[in-house]
């Protein structure tokens, strides 16, 4: 593909708009490896299949903006259009067809329905135009191209034939992550954890949380097993049919089961004659298995960690791995019970969390913790892991 880039018009994206082309162009979607035209778009959006493979809604982009709308509006078949990116021009596509595009219709397809007082749908009327331009594409991304290597190199190495695959927010990382992890992890020889990296600013930022989730992988796992990358989580999958999304990514990603909790956003879990159902049993022909645990929960009664399907108490003995509830009480700089999380997890998120919470944390810890009278250097993490062994102690309750 070749384009005279000095006088390209431009078409103005942003990163998240590059992420999701790039998944196409790296053949993470495949089928899908271009931009839909209207007539493909239209046959998806009716048989919710493309070449003969599921795909949940058309692969079209309409970029939002008068600049934008004015510049594919006015072009033509075979010019070439960069793609600017934050300034910077990140790729180029050469124009095949433009067509007007259906905002609300497209709402409905991505999200199920058209309520716009959901903040994610706001967020995507926001970026999203009236016109779709389809036709050949470069970009300058290589974030897809290295988590594609980075699996194909442990792959490599492992020999693993059997390798499955999870999607995860870990936000936070928790004791029922471990328990699905590990119970994964005894039936395949390798585990591909994706995890979400998301494009807008977040309370637990996708560096910590790989920090704690690679912390748990190299301290409590079988090493060179697990391999944890990093997924575009691009409005894509924000989809209410995200599920069939993520299992057509994992096997494109050369993994070959791909395993979800039973509250997987876009999975429609359901049980029909004690067997669980979901919105994956309506396309039989993913090239993936999937397999969907239930939820874990802690059981009062029982004492430890069980699923629900295989526990005999009600509701009222069960503690729920609530991530959202346990990240409201991490950001208010409580350390969570060890039964919840780990008690080293928790430091090493409440020390990057609440950076300098206090004035002076090495006087506070020699203050309180044994020492051996030398002197020691102590910082927040050290003092909450300290802090987290007393909570452990039962010697005066």
């Amino acid at each position: 593909m070749e384009s005279t880039r000095k006088n390209n018009r431009q078409l103005f994206l942003d990163k998240e708009f590059l992420a999701t082309l790039a998944l196409a162009k790296e053949g993470v979607l495949h089928p899908v490896d271009k931009l839909m035209n209207s007539a493909e778009a239209k046959e998806v959006e009716h048989s919710g299949y493309y070449k003969g493979k599921p795909f949940p809604f058309p692969f079209i982009i309409a970029p939002a903006g008068e600049k934008n709308r004015e510049v594919l509006t006015t072009s033509y078949k075979g010019e070439p259009l960069d793609f600017v990116v934050d300034g910077k021009i990140k790729g180029t596509i050469i124009v095949d067809e433009v067509f007007e595009v259906d905002k609300k219709k497209r709402i409905e397809q991505i999200f199920g329905t058209y309520d716009i007082s959901n903040p994610e749908t706001q967020m995507f009327l926001k970026r999203l135009g009236d016109i779709a331009v389809c036709g050949e594409y470069e970009l300058q991304f290589d974030d897809i191209k290295n988590v594609k290597n980075k699996i194909a190199d442990a792959k490599a190495q492992l020999g693993a034939k059997n390798v499955s695959a999870m999607m995860m927010n870990a936000k936070p990382f928790h004791r029922a992550h471990e328990r699905v992890i590990r119970i994964t992890l005894e039936k395949c020889d390798m585990l591909v954890i994706f995890l979400l990296k998301p494009y807008k600013q977040d309370a637990l930022s996708y560096e910590l949380r790989l920090k704690a989730l690679q912390y748990f992988v190299d301290n409590y796992l079988p090493k060179n097993r697990v391999v944890i990358v990093p997924f575009e989580n691009t409005y894509l999958f924000t989809s209410y049919k995200n599920a069939v999304l993520d299992a057509i990514c994992a096997s494109n990603l050369g993994c070959n089961k791909l395993v979800l909790g039973q509250h997987h956003s876009g999975i429609g879990a359901y049980y029909d004659k004690n067997e669980m159902k979901s919105i994956l049993d309506h396309y039989e022909d993913l090239d993936i298995e999937v397999e969907i645990i239930t939820e874990f929960v802690y059981c009062n009664e029982c004492k430890t960690l069980v699923s629900t399907n295989t526990c005999p108490h009600g509701g009222h003995h069960h503690i729920k791995y609530h991530a959202e509830s346990l990240l409201e009480i991490l950001k208010a700089g409580m350390l969570p019970p060890a039964i919840f999380m780990r008690k080293d997890i928790s430091a090493l998120l409440l020390s990057e969390l609440l950076k300098k919470r206090f004035e002076n944390i090495g006087k506070i810890y020699d203050a309180i913790f044994p020492n051996s009278g030398l002197l020691e250097s102590h910082d927040e993490r050290d003092f909450y892991l300290e802090l987290m062994r007393l909570h452990q102690t039962t010697s005066l309750t």
